[in-house]
């Protein structure tokens, strides 16, 4: 620690806090255990009048680093916004005080219990430095647009409202993508009762029209390499490349059509009147309103029949197993171009389950009905072409029996593929000796296919999830990837149609422009937005294991010519797994490290045997785990008052050194709680819950080998919604410990 800190502690006494707890010992114990220079107490830190004396003591230098008690780290950060110092935060309020029980048989372990979360903040505090600039902060104000089709136009007209450049980069020789050759559109506006106009053309008009918008047609992306901020792209059209910089980017390829041809059941390619949804909107665009005629003789179309889920929805192989959400609907809207025309036209809807998203989809299948959409539920088991037309056979659902229906048309519900790119990923492999390592991807392997074709070593697109969508988590970071700056919107980033594709365009645009601000700054994106810190390392420890290269999510650590790690800050989120990869304990963050939480987990006075308190440490993430104590300790769960918790950004930045330290320290029990991992998974980092379980998953070794019960130490997915299973959790754990006794290293 630095002779130049100076060292400041402030007490809050709002909120109920002093009258459940002791503050004269607690600022005595800030004060003796915690070595703070200066400590004050004050009614209600939070409000003008403590947020003023914070500031002032600040300004008069007489604080570099500040230990704030009262209520949790979570709550009031706009009003304990300090520049310029250091701050840690102990949880008064939602960890001691609410989830205690207010008697006098519970007083002396609460105070305890709060005198340890004070000297905890204090010891940690110590260890912060505050945040330097890294020197790599650069603003680009252009967006990178990759695909000009519905999703991309709008994300580029997005990005140029906010007085932003946009560059559209697009593969075809025309802007419109797929909605380019859609006759109409599912409607977006009430009543949502007829097909409107897709507005393509108008779309395209705006972006022509822009000076803030520059377009590249034929064009495609042969390198991109860099950071946000400063991204360098090489844009190909032909024999030329021109390279640009981009402070983001945003991923727009789109999608194509499921290719039903290889599912011989349904007989497309046997005869030109089994189509599919794309291939009817040809037609449709091709009669503008009039008749619609059939390919194969110009006969205009009197009864056609639709088919649902055509190669979706199914286990079989070589099939999609997924929804692509915008079916059901665009044949709605198909059958009505048929009904609008000539409602003598039978128009059935052959489905299994019928599904009409979004705020409108009742409203239009209500209004098919009245056009007189005949809706079938039946399952088809063969369509065949004839001479004169084409046989669906089916077995009818409602009526259970088995039924052939001669059509004109037969129109075929495909499933959206996302067109992603490739999906290579560096990753970490297990080895005869139980070491790390890396899966260099081979540079050598052609890149056709590739979308972005990325500098990275994890490779050239951005990793896929199980059915080839681009990445992106739909409940907690939607568009995010795990390449920071580099955003998902449309049909890659899941199945939708256009009033969802034009939600995620404009969702996506604001991402990209953030991710330019926060790089500008030097500041972290989401879920640490705003955070300054970025790793740092000390070069004559490392071993080179290349443990920090390969585990990080987000690709935003690279190597040297001598092969030590370099850290690229603008790509990282600072979730701090590399740190807790790390085996030498190298890596560190200016206000995060090996040394912040270690220290406080140390801080904690420890009982002896005899007073029979065991102490329980909880090493909980930030994102969903400990708000779902501070929700329990909100709602009133008690729990024990014999745990100490100690939130970190993520489980993968746990460094098994704290395990070990913990239960030297004397902890009888430790518990980790991160997020959901999997595939459904809902870590904030992507993989630092996965890669924290499989470093648990060999703690038992050591734990039988120092003679302890695997038991001392457990982990657990936790969803922000647990706020009554985490009290259960740290109780368990509490039982647990009585019944298999103290941890001998206490002695």
């Amino acid at each position: 620690m630095a002779a130049n800190k100076k060292l400041g502690a402030y007490i809050c006494k709002g909120c109920g806090i002093a009258d459940r707890l002791d503050i004269g010992q607690l600022e005595s114990t800030a004060k003796s255990d915690g070595k703070m220079g200066l400590v004050k107490q004050h009614e209600f830190l939070c409000n003008q009048d403590g947020v003023k004396m914070i500031q002032a003591d600040i300004d008069a230098g007489e604080v570099t680093h500040i230990m704030i008690a009262g209520c949790s780290k979570r709550a009031k950060t706009d009003a304990f916004n300090f520049e310029s110092v250091a701050m840690s935060r102990a949880n008064l309020r939602e960890g001691v005080i609410w989830v205690r029980p207010d008697d006098d048989d519970a007083q002396e372990t609460t105070q305890e219990m709060a005198d340890d979360y004070i000297r905890m903040a204090c010891a940690e505090v110590k260890f912060m430095t505050v945040p330097a600039s890294s020197g790599e902060q650069e603003r680009t104000p252009n967006v990178l647009v990759v695909g000009g089709g519905f999703t991309g136009l709008t994300a580029a007209i997005e990005v140029a409202k906010a007085g932003y450049s946009a560059t559209i980069v697009e593969k075809n020789e025309v802007l419109g993508g797929a909605a380019a050759n859609m006759y109409k559109r599912i409607p977006n506006r009430s009543p949502y009762a007829d097909p409107q106009d897709t507005g393509v053309d108008e779309l395209i008009k705006q972006v022509q029209d822009n000076d803030k918008i520059n377009i590249h047609l034929n064009s495609t992306l042969a390198k991109i390499s860099g950071a946000p901020g400063r991204f360098d792209a090489d844009i190909s059209s032909g024999e030329n490349t021109e390279t640009k910089k981009f402070g983001s980017i945003i991923q727009a390829s789109g999608a194509t059509a499921y290719d039903v041809s290889q599912l011989a059941k349904f007989g497309q390619g046997k005869s030109p009147d089994i189509i599919d949804q794309m291939g009817l909107e040809t037609l449709a665009k091709q009669a503008n309103g009039g008749a619609i005629k059939r390919p194969s003789d110009g006969k205009e179309v009197k009864n056609v029949v639709f088919v649902q889920c055509v190669g979706q929805r199914s286990t079989e192989l070589g099939q999609l197993s997924y929804c692509s959400g915008h079916c059901c609907l665009t044949s709605v809207k198909q059958a009505m171009y048929f009904k609008d025309n000539n409602p003598e036209i039978d128009a059935m809807v052959l489905y299994t389950e019928l599904r009409m998203p979004g705020a409108g989809g009742e409203d239009f299948y209500r209004n098919g009905q009245q056009k007189g959409v005949t809706f079938t539920k039946g399952s088809v088991s063969e369509v065949t072409a004839g001479s004169e037309n084409v046989t669906v056979k089916f077995k009818d659902l409602i009526l259970n029996e088995d039924v052939s229906y001669d059509a004109d048309l037969v129109v075929l519900a495909t499933g959206m593929i996302p067109n992603s790119g490739i999906n290579i990923e560096s990753v970490a492999k297990d080895t005869d000796d139980d070491d790390k390592k890396p899966v260099e991807v081979d540079e050598s392997l052609p890149r056709k296919g590739s979308i972005l074709n990325l500098d990275y070593r994890q490779g050239p697109d951005m990793p896929q999830l199980v059915s080839g969508f681009t990445d992106s988590h739909f409940i907690c970071f939607p568009y995010e990837t795990r390449r920071t700056g580099i955003y998902a919107a449309g049909p890659v980033r899941r199945p939708m149609d256009m009033a969802q594709a034009s939600e995620d365009a404009t969702g996506a645009a604001l991402k990209a422009i953030q991710a330019i601000e926060n790089a500008a700054l030097g500041r972290a994106a989401h879920p640490r937005s705003g955070d300054l810190s970025f790793p740092i390392f000390r070069k004559e420890g490392c071993t080179q294991c290349k443990r920090c290269t390969v585990e990080c999510p987000f690709g935003a650590i690279n190597e040297d010519e001598q092969r030590y790690p370099l850290f690229n800050e603008s790509r990282c989120r600072r979730c701090g797994t590399c740190m807790g990869a790390c085996p030498v304990r190298v890596i560190s963050f200016e206000n995060y490290s090996v040394d912040t939480v270690g220290q406080a987990l140390k801080a904690v006075d420890m009982p002896d045997e005899f007073d029979e308190k065991p102490r329980i440490l909880v090493l909980a993430c930030e994102n969903d785990a400990y708000p779902a104590l501070d929700m329990a300790g909100m709602t009133k769960q008690q729990y024990s008052a014999y745990v100490r918790i100690i939130p970190v950004r993520c489980l993968g930045s746990v460094n098994t050194i704290w395990i070990s330290d913990a239960l030297n320290s004397g902890y009888d029990g430790i518990i980790l709680m991160g997020c959901q991992k999997g595939e459904d998974y809902q870590c904030h980092f992507v993989k630092g819950s996965e890669m924290a379980h499989e470093r648990m998953s060999k703690i038992g070794d050591t734990l039988e080998q120092l003679n302890l019960e695997k038991e001392r130490v457990q982990t657990y997915e936790i969803a922000i919604t647990d706020i009554h299973r985490v009290p259960k959790i740290i109780n368990d754990m509490a039982a647990t410990i009585e019944e298999i006794g103290m941890n001998p290293f206490k002695f």
